[in-house]
């Protein structure tokens, strides 16, 4: 297939510069398995949550990747309507005291919501490079 009839071929060049031709990724599949947007082969992540510099296999210039508060944002609502919703169902079922509201709910936060952030995290960074999404700028006139 060439170039000229694939308009999406190019599409995340724009991001940082990106010249290279890989095989398109899926951008969810990559990013929920901590992947490397251009190659999916390449670990994104260099620790728990901080991104690398740039890809060992590529070699992709991670710079243009901020997921800012957007995973965290979506870990809140998710995670907090399921927790909230368990908590408020046990107070009205059982009336548990406080100490056992603590006991159970806390622990539960952090067992669903660190994984469910660097999922997210990696996803957000996967679908903003396949977008070619970037930082918003306001046009001026000349």
């Amino acid at each position: 297939m060439n170039d000229a009839a694939d308009p999406n071929a190019n599409r995340a060049q724009a991001v940082s510069g990106d010249q290279a031709h890989y095989p398109p990724v899926d951008p969810i599949k990559s990013g929920l398995s901590g992947r490397c947007p251009r190659c999916g082969e390449g670990r994104l992540f260099n620790g728990f949550l901080s991104v690398r510099s740039h890809c060992g296999i590529c070699g992709l210039d991670n710079s243009f990747a901020d997921s800012a508060d957007g995973p965290a944002v979506f870990v809140i609502m998710i995670i907090g309507f399921i927790v909230c919703g368990l908590a408020l169902w046990m107070e009205v079922s059982y009336g548990p005291p406080l100490w056992v509201h603590f006991i159970l709910w806390i622990p539960l936060i952090l067992i669903l919501g660190l994984p469910t952030l660097r999922l997210l995290k990696g996803l957000m960074i996967n679908v903003q490079y396949a977008k070619s999404a970037a930082e918003g700028r306001l046009d001026r006139p000349k």
